[in-house]
Order: structure tokens, then C-alpha cells, then sequence
């Protein structure tokens, strides 16, 4: 181990992209912190997270890996598989399970309005992906952020395939049973039911969790400054351990 500072590796959700982080990568560098925004491809599970490993495996040190919603799901299984992964930040996130999906989270309490906001639409390799509908976007998806913002989200949103939502968590030990984790996120979310998120900190014995009243799923654009709080706890328990164990 090292006391080098580690490289943040972000990943954006369904229904958003690698700008969502925008505002966390500007706190972040203000303090000399390395950030990368990755590109999720939003199409299977299992293909999602070997992207999210090979982006792990381009950096050259310690890694903290944030995923915000669906990313969850992607950041447990990648770093499942990967040894440079030294913190976890769960913002508004799924934690699962071996074998749960996406869409058994979401359903596993009640309070999400996503579904009746959702566009299907044929993919030529087969099955549906869905996008939110612009006119909802608003209200669904960061209802606490400024609707001139969000008309642009909704433009830009990445559309995720049913797929990806089904598919179930494959490895046999996720890794925040192995590496420590942080969460943060809304009380507002429409997404994500807030029971759901709290039972993930819960499950995942969180270092550090953060509920943000008023909230939405939108989290890293509304509240980048608690997001970034979040990861440098994260970052910072990493550089303390490192220099405990050099002593």
C-alpha cells in the first residue's frame, strides 16, 4: 500500500451521462484530486462492468469507484475483479446482492414513480431500452434541480436496456463485503425508493452515509458539494490506512 492519493473513477447511471459529474470533477480538482468520468455503455450488466474494469485497469495506482443509481450495480461487480479498488461511494445507488437486478431493488419497496415515466423503445440486437420521458424528466429525475438544466439532461440522457435492469448481480461476493464504502443520497429520490437506499448503506456496513433532505435522484448535479465531501472521505480513509500501515 501507498499514501498516494487515489484516482476517482465515476459512473454515471440510466437516464444520465459523464457530464452528471461535472460538478463533483470541478470540486475534486480544486483540491488536486485525479477524476474520470466514464462513459457507461448502459447495455448489459455484465458487459457494463468489464468496461468499468478495463477503465480500472488504465490507471496506475489506488482507485475510489463512485457510481450514482444503476452504476451500483456496475461498481460491485467491477471491483469484484479488481485489486486497485481501494473505496466504494454509492451516490443514490443500488447495493446488491448476488444475484438481485436492478429491477428487484427498485421493486423491493415501495415509492418509485419510474415506470409511468418511461419510453420503450426497440433495440435491433433485441428487447427494449428505455428512456424518461422529456416532459417528465423534470420532475422525475431532479425535480431540485433548475428546469433550464434539466431540459438539457433530458436531451443528453443515455437510454438504458431492459437488459441491463434484469440482469442479476453475477459475482459470488460483491465487493462491498470487501471494500469499505460510503453513500450519500437524497430523501426525494423518485427513482430509487429512499428505503431501498438506506437499506443498501445498511447492508453494506457504511463508513459514512449522507441523506440529503429535499434531495432528488439527480444528487451529483443538485448537491456536487456533498457528493465530493463523500468521495474525499473515501479518499481520505485510503491515505490514513496506508499511512498507519507504513508507521
Amino acid at each position: 500500500m501507498s499514501n498516494q492519493k487515489p484516482t476517482i473513477v465515476l459512473v454515471h447511471g440510466a437516464f444520465a451521462e459523464s457530464a452528471s459529474w461535472n460538478g463533483v470533477i470541478a470540486r475534486l480538482q480544486e483540491h488536486g484530486v485525479r477524476a474520470i468520468a466514464a462513459a457507461n455503455p448502459l447495455r448489459s450488466l455484465s458487459s457494463d462492468a468489464a468496461y468499468v474494469r478495463d477503465v480500472i485497469a488504465s490507471v496506475d495506482g489506488p482507485v475510489v469507484l463512485v457510481g450514482h443509481s444503476y452504476a451500483g450495480m456496475i461498481i460491485t461487480q467491477a471491483a469484484a475483479d479488481s485489486s486497485n479498488v481501494v473505496g466504494l461511494v454509492y451516490v443514490n445507488a443500488f447495493v446488491p446482492e448476488t444475484g438481485q437486478s436492478a429491477f428487484d431493488l427498485s421493486t423491493s419497496a415501495p415509492g418509485s414513480t419510474l415506470g409511468d415515466a418511461l419510453a420503450a423503445y426497440p433495440v435491433a440486437t433485441g428487447g427494449n431500452e428505455f428512456v424518461i420521458r422529456p416532459e417528465l424528466f423534470h420532475d422525475q429525475f431532479a425535480a431540485d434541480v433548475p428546469e433550464d438544466v434539466t431540459d438539457i439532461m433530458a436531451a443528453t440522457q443515455r437510454p438504458v436496456t431492459q437488459a441491463a435492469l434484469s440482469e442479476g448481480l453475477a459475482t459470488d461476493r460483491p465487493a462491498w463485503k470487501d471494500i469499505p464504502s460510503w453513500h450519500v443520497f437524497g430523501d426525494q429520490d423518485r427513482n430509487i425508493p429512499v428505503a431501498v437506499l438506506r437499506a443498501g448503506a445498511a447492508r453494506a456496513s457504511s463508513r459514512g452515509t449522507t441523506e440529503i433532505a429535499g434531495a432528488s435522484h439527480a444528487t451529483s448535479v443538485s448537491n456536487p458539494e456533498a457528493v465530493a465531501a463523500t468521495i474525499a472521505e473515501a479518499g481520505k480513509a485510503y491515505v490514513a490506512a496506508s499511512e498507519e500501515a507504513a508507521a
